[in-house]
């Protein structure tokens, strides 16, 4: 052993910290592009938002001129997104290379996006939540000191469909310090919360939840104690609906024990739901799928694209920096290129992929689920040239309008079952065939999986009973038993 100096070749790929960047733009969402874009401006004086230039004064030396970034020019970005939907197969070009979608990020959707009253959002009030609900009934509720802080935790603990899931020994051990109370004290606090407003708040289980709502019932109610009887012992025959036998354990009449199974199913399993205070999330589409004529196209929706160029003032600054001042904006100036090229390139993939998606997906656009053919990355990835991972990054969380509604891009992406004449149908078409088979039979004979593996056998689609039942339950289907009803 001797220490010696060697030479050795030898190739490796590396990524550019343009590529790096160009990839992690291309996975974001609308909302984490826009976070990560309004970062980058601010550590860049290079680069501006159009309504940060909009907001500007008037004063030629203070407001400079900006260079928003626009898509390329290439014809293949819009002529890829065209398709002749007569045979479903090919796209269509009109040769003449002019580009039918330019991708402009300064450009609005064409609905009117001019500043005034119209920028102004509807400053609603916070909406209110279950327990804010519950501790004002609480305030007028006459408990003393002692119940109101043992209230006020059990309220404190309740999750989003309004039970105390975690038990009174939670409760207990979460009291404020000094206020020393049984197990028993707490649970005569919480049965009157139970008849606050929504009925059969603050329950520990279902089946407290209905007795709870059932006790609130005048005792002359018909079927009270029949349903009560039912819950207190019988909630799994209820759920697979088998009147007969409930009669039978019950020793009562069939009507009255479907009498009492209605008056069950009209309680409020999750009675906390209703106060749900959680906001609901908008999505707005990266992409739009629109027919024109029998073609389909795809067109980027321009509201969604950020409205990001370069300051045109700071960039003439450049030529009169001298020394490390010049050096250090030159390196800016190169850094806010090499974004607004990412950009453009992250717009025209997105356009590309979503091309070649609605290409092979026309079926579906024109006849619903039904018709959706099977699809994986790898053919996508094939037909635009890119690696499959590429292709599942621009289909997270990118998400497609259509005139049968707005889709995330992996939607169309499904498996496929071979069918006897040599094709395959998509997983997605298969279970919209089990739901309109489903909402078809007759109730009172509802379709077994085996039965439902044959009805699609008889339309020429090959699935196993197991696979019907996978299916079934994905679709949150009860069983055939469960669905059957004998009045």
């Amino acid at each position: 052993m001797k220490p010696a100096l060697q030479f050795r070749l030898h190739q490796q790929l590396t990524l550019t910290p343009q590529l790096q960047l160009a990839i992690r733009l291309l996975q974001l969402s609308q909302l984490e592009l826009e976070t990560e874009l309004r970062q980058i401006a601010e550590g860049n004086p290079l680069l501006e938002f159009a309504d940060e230039s909009e907001d500007a004064p008037a004063d030629d030396e203070a407001t400079p001129e900006t260079e928003y970034v626009q898509a390329p020019s290439a014809p293949e970005a819009a002529a890829d997104a065209r398709m002749d939907s007569d045979d479903g197969a090919e796209w269509s070009d009109d040769g003449g290379g002019s580009v039918e979608t330019p991708i402009d990020f300064s450009a609005g959707s064409g609905s009117g996006n001019a500043r005034g009253d119209e920028d102004f959002e509807p400053q609603n009030a916070a909406p209110e939540t279950l327990q804010q609900h519950l501790l004002w009934q609480l305030n007028l509720a006459g408990f003393n000191p002692r119940q109101t802080a043992i209230a006020t935790v059990i309220i404190d603990a309740l999750n989003a469909d309004g039970y105390l899931a975690d038990g009174i020994e939670a409760v207990l051990a979460a009291l404020p310090a000094g206020l020393d109370a049984s197990l028993g004290e707490i649970e005569a606090v919480r049965r009157r919360l139970q008849g606050f407003d929504p009925l059969g708040v603050a329950s520990l289980d279902l089946r407290d939840c209905l007795r709870s709502q059932l006790q609130q019932f005048d005792d002359a109610t018909p079927q009270r104690e029949l349903a009560l009887a039912i819950v207190e012992s019988e909630l799994e025959l209820l759920a697979r609906n088998d009147i007969a036998k409930l009669a039978r354990k019950l020793r009562a009449d069939e009507e009255e024990v479907a009498a009492a199974a209605a008056l069950i199913r009209s309680l409020d399993p999750r009675p906390g739901a209703a106060l749900d205070a959680t906001p609901v999330e908008y999505v707005a589409p990266d992409v739009y799928a629109v027919r024109e004529g029998n073609r389909w196209q795809v067109r980027l929706n321009a509201d969604a694209q950020p409205r990001l160029g370069l300051n045109q003032h700071y960039c003439n600054l450049i030529a009169r920096a001298r020394g490390d001042d010049a050096s250090w904006m030159k390196g800016q100036l190169q850094e806010a290129r090499w974004l607004l090229k990412s950009l453009e390139s992250r717009a025209e993939t997105l356009l590309k992929v979503a091309g070649a998606i609605v290409r092979r997906q026309s079926a579906f656009l024109d006849y619903g689920p039904e018709a959706m053919h099977p699809l994986v990355l790898r053919e996508v990835a094939e037909e635009v040239g890119m690696h499959e991972s590429t292709i599942s990054r621009v289909t997270t969380r990118k998400y497609l309008h259509t005139p049968r509604g707005t889709f995330e891009l992996k939607y169309f992406f499904s498996s496929g079952v071979s069918t006897e004449d040599g094709g395959s149908a998509s997983a997605t078409a298969i279970q919209a065939m089990l739901r309109k088979l489903i909402d078809a039979e007759d109730p009172r004979k509802p379709l077994s999986d085996q039965a439902l593996a044959a009805e699609l056998k008889s339309k020429g689609i090959q699935v196993a009973r197991r696979t019907v039942a996978k299916y079934r339950e994905g679709l949150r289907i009860p069983s055939s038993s469960e669905r059957q009803r004998k009045n």
